[in-house]
C-alpha cells in the first residue's frame, strides 16, 4: 500500500499505519524505508567513521610532534607501518593523511551530517508521512554502507590504503607503478567513491522531490524552517556538483587500466618513457574542485541551517532576518560554484583569469557575512538558554566567522601563491569547513536527540564536552597559521632536516598535545549519545518548547510520524516572544484565529486563508473515504 500525498494536501490510510507496525526485525531495523531509521543508520555509520578519522590525525599529529618517539606501542594495530626501530612508515604516512582527508570531507560531514539530518528532519519538519521514496532512501544508505566497507578493507592491504592525499592529483594517482600507495588502494578508493556519488544522488533526489512535493497543507515554501532550506539547496549542489567528480574518477580509472591519457602525457618513471601523450593532470584538477568548493558548502550549509534553527529556539526570538537568510543560502550556493579555481592559482593560470576568479572569491564573503550577522542579532538581546546544542551552533558562529576572515586572505591570488600548500591552508578550512560542519553536527545530535530516541542527553556532559572542544580546536589550528606564514608545507612526513623548523619544534608539539587531547575529549560525547539511547531521561513532547512540525509528532515516532491527520500550518516557524501571546512560542500548526491577542494587522488578514486550508482538509477526506 502507498501514501497519498501533494503540496497542499495529505492522505493515508488507517490501515497502512498499522501495517507498519507489523514489520520484521530485517525490514523494521536494517533494510528499513522509515526515513528515521535510515537516518540512525547515517548517523552511527557517521559516528564510527569519525572516530576512525580522527585516529588517524592523531597518529600523524603524534609524529609530526615528536617525529623521534618509539611508536612501537602502536604496531598491534598499524603492523608493518611500523618498522623495527619504532618509526611510522613514510609511505603509510601519506596514506593516513589521504584517508583522514577522505574520510571527514566524504563519509562524516557529507554522509554524517547531510544524511542524517536531511532524511530526520525533512519529513518531519514539513509534514511529510516518509520521503518521497523510501525504497531509493534505503538504497542511499546502503550504497553509503558498501563505498564504507570498500574504503575500510583498503586498510588491510598488504601494499595499503590511497596515499596520493585527499584530491588524488594525477599523474601520482593514475600510474599504479608510481608510489606504493597508488596500487590497490587507490583502485579501491576510485570504486568506494564512485558508490558514495551514487548514494548522494539518490539521496538528494529525494530531498527535493519530497521537499517539492509532499509538504503538509499551508506549507508554503515562506514557511519552511531554514533548515529544510539548508537541506533543500544543498541537495540541489551535491546533484549538480558530484556527478563532475563521478566523471573525474571514471576517467581516472580509465587512465589507470586502460591505456588511456586523459591526464596523462609525456611521463618518465626510472627513465623510462611511458607512451601516454596529450592529457593534461589540469584537466583532473578542473575536475575535481568543481565538486571540491560546492562539497564545502555541501558540508557547510547543513550546518548553518541546524544552527539557524538552535539559535533562534534558544535564544526565544525570531531568527533575524529570515527572507535574507534565505538569500544568502541560494547566493553562497551559486557562487560556490563559479569559484572552483581560487584552488589552482599555482598552476600556471593565466593571471586575468586569476583576478577574476579572486574577484568572484571575494564577493562569496558577502552572503556568508549576511548570515554571520544575522545570528548575531538573533542573539543580541535574546532570552538565552544555554543548551548544549545552542553553545555548539554560538561556536560554529566563532568558528565561521574566523576561518571566514582567514578565507579572504587566500582568496587573494598574490597571497595565495605565498601560502597555498601550506599549514595555513590546513588551518583555514579545517576551522571554517571541518570544525563549523562538525559543530553542527554536534548541535544537531544535542537538539534532536530527544526526537530520535525518545531521551535526553546529559546537558553537564554535553557543556564539558562543548568547552573541551571548542578549546581544543583553537589551540590546535591557531597556531597552524603561523608556522603556515612561515613556510611549513603541507603533508611532510617530519621537519627535522630543516633549519627554519627549529624554532617552531615546541609549536608543533604544543599542536599535537593539544589534538590528542581534543581527540579524548570526544568520548566524553561517545559515552553521553550511547549511554543516553538506553539510560537517559525520558523525553517530554516538546522539550525546548520549539515551533516546528516534528514536536508535534508522537516522542517515539512511527513509520509515518502521525497517527491520523498530519498537522496543517498556518504560519512561518519563528514566531517566539510575541507580544501579547501568553507562551513565548507558538507553533506553526496553531491558527491565527486561534491568537487574536498577539496577532499584528497582516496576520489577521491570514485568517481567511485558514478557511481554504480546511476545506483542503474535507476535500483530501471526501477522497479518502471514496
Amino acid at each position: 500500500m502507498s501514501v497519498v500525498e501533494t503540496g497542499i494536501g495529505t492522505t493515508v490510510h488507517a490501515e497502512e499505519h498499522e501495517h507498519h507496525e507489523e514489520q520484521n526485525f530485517w525490514r523494521k531495523y536494517i533494510f528499513s524505508e522509515d526515513h528515521k531509521v535510515i537516518a540512525k543508520q547515517y548517523l552511527i555509520t557517521g559516528i564510527m567513521w569519525s572516530v576512525i578519522g580522527i585516529a588517524m590525525s592523531v597518529v600523524f599529529r603524534i609524529q609530526l610532534g615528536f617525529p623521534n618517539a618509539n611508536l612501537s606501542w602502536l604496531k598491534p594495530v598499524l603492523g608493518q607501518w611500523i618498522n623495527d626501530t619504532g618509526q611510522l612508515d613514510p609511505n603509510f604516512y601519506l596514506a593516513l593523511v589521504t584517508m583522514h582527508g577522505t574520510i571527514m570531507v566524504f563519509f562524516v560531514l557529507t554522509a554524517g551530517l547531510s544524511g542524517t539530518f536531511s532524511n530526520f528532519l525533512i519529513p518531519l519538519q514539513i509534514g511529510a508521512r516518509d520521503m518521497a521514496s523510501g525504497f531509493l532512501n534505503m538504497l542511499s544508505y546502503w550504497f553509503f554502507f558498501t563505498a564504507s566497507v570498500i574504503m575500510f578493507s583498503s586498510l588491510f592491504l598488504q601494499t595499503g590504503p590511497a596515499a596520493g592525499g585527499w584530491v588524488i592529483y594525477p599523474p601520482l594517482s593514475a600510474l599504479p607503478q608510481a608510489h606504493i600507495g597508488s596500487q590497490m588502494g587507490m583502485t579501491l578508493w576510485l570504486v568506494s567513491m564512485t558508490l558514495f556519488i551514487v548514494s548522494q544522488l539518490l539521496g538528494g533526489i529525494n530531498y527535493i522531490t519530497t521537499v517539492i512535493n509532499l509538504r503538509t497543507r499551508g506549507m508554503a515554501f515562506n514557511r519552511l524552517p531554514l533548515t529544510i532550506w539548508a537541506f533543500f539547496i544543498t541537495a540541489i549542489l551535491g546533484l549538480i556538483s558530484f556527478p563532475v567528480l563521478l566523471s573525474a574518477a571514471l576517467l581516472l580509472i580509465f587512465d589507470r587500466h586502460f591505456g588511456t591519457s586523459f591526464y596523462l602525457s609525456e611521463i618518465y618513471i626510472n627513465g623510462e618513457a611511458l607512451p601516454n601523450v596529450g592529457g593534461s593532470p589540469i584537466l583532473f584538477q578542473h575536475l575535481f574542485w568543481f565538486l571540491g568548493h560546492p562539497e564545502v558548502y555541501i558540508v557547510l550549509l547543513p550546518a548553518l541551517g541546524i544552527t539557524s534553527e538552535i539559535i533562534a529556539t534558544n535564544s526565544r526570538k525570531p531568527i533575524f532576518g529570515y527572507r535574507a537568510m534565505i538569500a544568502s543560502l541560494i547566493g553562497i550556493a551559486f557562487l560556490s560554484f563559479i569559484v572552483w579555481a581560487h584552488h589552482m592559482f599555482v598552476t600556471g593560470m593565466n593571471p586575468f583569469l586569476g583576478s577574476v576568479f579572486m574577484f568572484l572569491t571575494l564577493i562569496i564573503a558577502v552572503p556568508s557575512a549576511v548570515k554571520a550577522f544575522n545570528y548575531t542579532t538573533t542573539l543580541w538581546r535574546g532570552n538565552l538558554v544555554f543548551t548544549p546544542a545552542m553553545l555548539f551552533s554560538i561556536g560554529l558562529v566563532s568558528l565561521f566567522v574566523t576561518g571566514g576572515l582567514t578565507g579572504i586572505i587566500l582568496g587573494n591570488s598574490a597571497l595565495d601563491i605565498q601560502l597555498h600548500d601550506t599549514y595555513f591552508v590546513v588551518a583555514h578550512f579545517h576551522i571554517v569547513m571541518g570544525a563549523a560542519s562538525a559543530f553542527g553536527l554536534f548541535a544537531g545530535v544535542y537538539h534532536w536527540f530527544p526526537k530520535m530516541f525518545g531521551r535526553m542527553m546529559n546537558n553537564t556532559l554535553g557543556q564539558i564536552h562543548f568547552w573541551l572542544t571548542f578549546t581544543g580546536i583553537y589551540l590546535v589550528f591557531f597556531p597552524m597559521h603561523y608556522i603556515g606564514i612561515a613556510g611549513f608545507p603541507r603533508r611532510y612526513y617530519q621537519f627535522t632536516t630543516y633549519n627554519f623548523s627549529s624554532s617552531f619544534t615546541d609549536l608543533n608539539a604544543f599542536i599535537s598535545v593539544a589534538a590528542i587531547l581534543s581527540f579524548l575529549a570526544q568520548f566524553i560525547f561517545l559515552w553521553n549519545f550511547f549511554y543516553s539511547i538506553f539510560k537517559g531521561k525520558k523525553s517530554p513532547q516538546n522539550p525546548w518548547r520549539s515551533n516546528t512540525l516534528e514536536w508535534t509528532a508522537p516522542i517515539n515516532p512511527g513509520h509515518g510520524n502521525w497517527v491520523g491527520e498530519i498537522p496543517p500550518v498556518y504560519r512561518w516557524p519563528y514566531d517566539y516572544s510575541k507580544p501579547g501571546a501568553p507562551e513565548d512560542f507558538i507553533p506553526q500548526n496553531v491558527p491565527y484565529s486561534q491568537t487574536p491577542e498577539s496577532n499584528l494587522p497582516h496576520e489577521n488578514e491570514e485568517i481567511a486563508m485558514e478557511k481554504v486550508i480546511e476545506a483542503q482538509n474535507f476535500n483530501d477526506q471526501f477522497k479518502e473515504a471514496h
